[in-house]
Parts: structure tokens; C-alpha cells; sequence
């Protein structure tokens, strides 16, 4: 079927309609480019994705890495297109010229991640986790680091890991037991284990370079005296060629319901107490230093599942499109033809829904992209304070909410295709599987829900919120047609309802009831995600209807149309369920703290 992808439209929409990506170009840092060199970066993009990451998807997921206890095998079409994504520089695309990098703004390479994302997840993994690495040692190491590790990481040469997790403490991390100790040469001997760390052994690049958190002994406890260092899979020698396998075995392959081309690993570090590590930064900030590479890869995570879900919701529309079945009212006599399932209003709730939860999730995540494009090119100052806040206070959104509705999403792409949807001839159960992991990695969505309630609400003295709520006022303004308006009228209430009940939570946190009330964060992200989805989904439909003003022709009119169905199905049928968690937080509803283990 056509348009397994992203059609251009959509891209060009989210790009240059709803955030204005091409007047970046007026600002210093991105000078160099124009509209040209990024529709030509977004052309490159498409046509590798489409010919080197599509066709094997299927494939890997059917044939997974395997492990023979000394080398990990998977299918040689991983390597090649792992090659061509970094031939093409897409690696470093967000860096600096001095970096390597093609210096492009964040939105553009999130629009290029897209492609990749959509056609196969599990190969984009591999790059993907390598740049967010790369940009952690960027920013916080030595430069003798930076030098020897982040132009081979950039060019993927050498690829990258985050080693969080252990066995014993998953989320947990103040209780990981790995330990750093220091040597005379001021290098460290890294003793642990980890699990769960993706790509962490294959054979797509010459060396890996895994970000390990670990405890120096004497530190502080918890969290304080957690470190970060660089731990290569192969030591460097002292002119930089690869040198001999640093200490680091893999324990096993972890097999996965879906995601299945990116290699699960269990690693163990030291096993011979000749594992060297390198600090990075400063001793005993490493998760401060951690947070620059997950929070990347928490709006990462959440694009992805967007476009996982969004290449579903594309399927199954054209499955729709072509699929007869049943007649439609009045016609329903056995002599009238069958008609395509899409003219049946079920099948058309479906769909809606399927388009407003994955072009919502990738709008989002745009949104945080643009910020990180504000970050970058804005001068020191109140404004850039606000915006940095604004990214952070939006970060467990952009992650949490595509990753529940992307695979809700593919859930409705199965259920439309029908019996057809529940077997491995089609792709949308392979979607759905993906997809499922989305909500657990890079911090679970319950995770994301009590940092939002419990620390980004209130960090800066709530200027990140402050800052949404000013950003939401403006956009909203701006709704001048008697669709747009209506939207607004049926949001404004929620906007009073969400101040006030974030003022109660506030009191709540600091009294006896905290306990009950952190017990409901869900309700709470699930209240104040909805507000923000309906805020962007207003913010497409008014960019849909500026469209439609400038645009001459019909090529665009289905487009818009579409666009303003999407946010009145939104808001007309999703934003009104939150009013259960409004209540269940006003109440401070005691239910799931008070429920005891024994009586499960």
C-alpha cells in the first residue's frame, strides 16, 4: 500500500505553517541554510529511509540478533543502512561545522527522524542513541574525551549506549550497585552489572562507547553519589587507534515482544577487574549529566511512538480506502453494492482518533523541537531562562503522552483492519508490538507523571508554567474563524479548572494527604497532558486555516479539512474524559494508596 510513510504535506505543514522552521533562517546560527537545504536534507532523508530502513522492518523483527557466545549476528541490511545514515552525515546533522555536523535546526532533523522512525524503529535506534550520547560528552567531559570519543561517535564509526538500569533496581537508580574506583593514572576500574541497554553489543561500527552511572565508594548516598563515565567496548591507545577489548562481556540477548532489530543486552563490567572507565565531569553529578542525554531521548521516545503510530493509522486508512464490506444506510438491501469499510461512521471514529492521537503526538514533540531551536540561537537571558523551563516543564508530556496514544492508536489500526489486522501478514501488529515498549523505556509513564506533579509544577518557582500558560493565551488569541472560536469556548473552562486544581495539589504536596495525592499523578497527567494536547491541536487547526488563506487551489483543501476534524474530534470527544481525573484529584480519592498488598 502507498504512504507507508509521511506524506510531505504533513511534514511541510508542521514545519513551515505551524512553527515557522524556514524564519530560523534569519537568525545567525542557522544563516547558512534556507528552505532549499532543508526540503533538500528532508528528500535525502525519505529516499534512504524508504529504500535501505522499510524493506528489511518486517525482516528483522522476524529474524532478530542472536548471540553464539563470542559475536552477536544480525542481518546484513541492519549494516547498510546503519552506513548510509551516517554517510549522509544525518548523525551529526544537529551539530556545529566545527563539530562535523551540518548545523541544522532541531526541528528539521526531527522532521528527517520521521522517515526513519515510521519505516523502522528498530535500525534507527542505533544512530539514534548515538548522537544522544555524543551530545552528552559534547557537553559535560574533558576535552581529551570529547577529542577521542566524539568525532568517531559523530561520524558512527563508534556507536553509543546510555548503561542505566540494573537488575536488582530498574528505575531505581539511587540503589545501583555499580562502583567506580579510582587509579593512580586517574582512570577508573568500573565493576557491575547492567541490563536492558539497547544496542549494546553488535557489530555495525568499530568500537561502542557506553555511558555507564556508577558509585564511587565514599560518595554520598543515592542519587548524590551517583558519577558518569565513559566505558568503550575497545580501549584507545595513546594515538587514538583502537587498542585492546576493554573488560566488558555480554552476559545475554534479551528477546522482546516487538523492537525486535535492536539489540537488548545484558552487560557485565569488570568481571576480571579490568574494566577502564573515564569520568566524565565532575564526581557525583553523573545523573545531572545522565539527564541531558535522557531527557533527548524522552521527546525522542515520544516522536518515535508518534510516528509508529502514525504509520499504523496510514495503513489502515488506505486499507479502509480498498477494503469493501457491508452497506451503508439508506442503501442496505442485498442487491445494493457493498461499500468501502471507511464510509462506515465506526470505522471513521476509529480513524479520527487514530490521526488525532499520532499527528498530535508528532505536532508535540515538534513544539519541544522548536525550543530546543529557541535554546540554542537565544541570548542569555529571562527569555531563554523561560523557554528552558518551558522544554523542561513540557519534557514528561512529550514523552508520556504519544507513548500511551501511539500504541492506542495501533491498537485502532488492528481493530479496523479486523481479522486481517490480528496476523503477521499485515504490519500494523508488528506497529502495535514496537510500540508497546514506548511507554516503559526512558523512564515509565508513571515516572513521567510524578515528575510532573511532583517537580516540574513548581521548578523555577513555576516559571515553566507560567511560561505555558502566556504561550497558550497568545495562541489562542489568534482563533478568529467560528470553528476555531468554538474550540476555544469548549477548552477556556478546562484552563480555570486545570489553574485551580494545580493550586490544590500545591497544598496537598505539603500535608499529610501527600501520600494519596501522589498516588493520583496519573490523574494529573492525564488532566494536564489533555489540556496541552487540545492547546496544540487548536494551534493546527488555526496554522490549517492560515494555510488555507495563502493556499490557491484543492491540492490543500482535503489536507485542512482534515486538520479541523482532527481537533474538533479531539476536543469534542477526548478532553471532556478528564473530568473523572479532575474529580478524583479534587478529592484526593484515597483508593490505590490505601489499597493493602495482601488484599489483592
Amino acid at each position: 500500500m502507498a504512504n507507508q510513510l509521511v506524506p510531505r504535506q504533513e511534514l511541510e505543514f508542521q514545519l513551515y505553517h505551524a512553527l515557522n522552521t524556514h524564519e530560523l533562517i534569519d537568525r545567525d546560527y542557522f544563516a547558512d541554510h534556507s528552505t532549499d537545504t532543508f526540503n533538500a536534507v528532508l528528500d535525502t532523508a525519505e529516499k534512504i529511509a524508504e529504500e535501505l530502513f522499510l524493506p528489511h522492518n518486517a525482516t528483522a523483527d522476524k529474524h532478530e540478533p542472536t548471540f553464539d557466545g563470542s559475536k552477536v549476528t544480525m542481518l546484513d541490511d541492519v549494516k547498510r543502512a546503519f552506513d548510509a545514515y551516517r554517510e549522509a552525515g544525518f548523525i551529526a546533522g544537529r551539530y556545529k561545522f566545527e563539530d562535523g555536523g551540518m548545523q541544522l535546526p532541531e526541528t528539521v532533523m526531527t522532521a528527517c527522524a520521521s522517515y526513519f522512525m515510521a519505516a523502522n524503529p528498530s535500525t534507527t535506534a542505533y544512530p539514534f542513541l548515538t548522537a544522544a550520547a555524543a551530545n552528552v560528552i559534547a557537553h559535560f567531559a574533558t576535552d581529551e574525551l570529547k577529542a577521542q570519543f566524539m568525532p568517531r561517535m559523530l561520524s558512527g564509526e563508534f556507536t553509543g549506549t546510555m548503561a542505566l538500569t540494573e537488575p536488582h533496581a530498574g528505575s531505581s537508580l539511587a540503589d545501583i550497585r555499580t562502583t567506580a574506583v579510582k587509579q593512580v593514572d586517574g582512570s577508573f576500574r568500573i565493576k557491575g552489572s547492567k541490563i536492558y541497554i539497547s544496542g549494546g553489543e553488535h557489530e555495525l561500527s568499530d568500537n561502542i562507547v557506553h555511558l555507564v552511572l556508577a558509585k564511587i565508594p565514599g560518595g554520598p548516598g543515592g542519587v548524590k553519589g551517583i558519577s558518569l563515565f565513559v566505558v568503550p567496548k575497545y580501549r584507545l591507545q595513546d594515538d587514538g587507534s583502537i587498542g585492546q577489548k576493554n573488560d566488558i562481556s555480554l552476559a545475554g540477548l534479551i528477546h522482546k515482544l516487538g523492537y525486535r532489530g535492536t539489540t537488548s543486552t545484558a552487560l557485565t563490567f569488570g568481571e576480571n577487574d579490568d574494566c577502564h572507565g573515564y569520568l566524565v565531569g565532575e564526581a557525583h553529578h553523573g545523573l545531572r549529566y545522565m539527564f541531558k542525554m535522557m531527557n533527548e531521548a524522552r521527546i525522542g521516545v515520544g516522536f518515535g511512538a508518534a510516528m509508529i503510530g502514525y504509520r499504523g493509522y496510514r495503513y489502515s486508512l488506505e486499507y479502509a480506502k480498498d477494503r469493501t464490506q457491508g452497506r451503508k444506510a439508506p442503501n442496505t438491501a442485498p442487491s445494493d453494492s457493498a461499500v468501502p469499510i471507511i464510509e462506515h461512521g465506526d470505522v471513521k471514529r476509529m480513524l479520527l482518533a487514530q490521526k488525532a492521537y499520532s499527528e498530535g503526538g508528532m505536532a508535540l514533540c515538534f513544539y519541544g523541537a522548536r525550543l530546543v531551536d529557541d535554546l540554542t540561537t537565544l541570548s542569555e537571558g529571562e527569555e531563554k531562562q523561560a523557554t528552558q523551563e518551558l522544554l523542561d516543564l513540557l519534557t514528561p508530556v512529550c514523552k508520556a503522552w504519544p507513548s500511551e496514544f501511539g500504541p492506542k492508536a495501533n491498537d485502532l489500526a488492528i481493530q479496523v483492519l479486523g481479522g486481517a489486522g490480528y496476523t503477521r501478514e499485515y504490519p500494523v501488529e508488528q506497529c502495535w508490538r514496537d510500540n508497546r515498549l514506548n511507554p516503559i523505556h526512558e523512564g515509565t509513564n508513571g515516572i513521567q507523571a510524578l515528575d510532573l506533579m511532583a517537580r516540574k509544577l513548581w521548578q523555577s518557582q513555576g516559571l515553566g508554567l507560567r511560561t505555558l500558560q502566556q504561550r497558550v493565551e497568545i495562541d489562542l488569541a489568534k482563533a478568529t474563524s467560528t470553528r476555531t472560536r468554538a474550540l476555544v469556548a469548549k477548552l477556556t473552562p478546562y484552563l480555570g479548572q486545570l489553574q485551580s486544581i494545580i493550586g490544590h495539589i500545591g497544598k496537598t504536596l505539603q500535608g499529610d494527604q501527600q501520600a494519596a495525592q501522589l498516588a493520583n499523578a496519573q490523574c494529573f497527567m492525564n488532566v494536564f497532558s489533555s489540556i496541552v494536547m487540545s492547546w496544540v491541536w487548536i494551534r493546527q487547526a488555526i496554522a490549517a486555516e492560515a494555510m488555507e488563506s495563502t493556499q490557491n487551489g484543492s491540492d490543500h483543501s482535503a489536507f485542512i479539512q482534515g486538520k479541523l476534524a482532527a481537533a474538533e474530534y479531539y476536543i469534542h470527544w477526548e478532553l471532556p474524559l478528564v473530568q473523572r481525573d479532575l474529580s478524583l484529584l479534587e478529592t484526593i480519592d484515597p483508593t490505590c494508596d490505601t489499597m493493602q498488598p495482601d488484599w489483592f
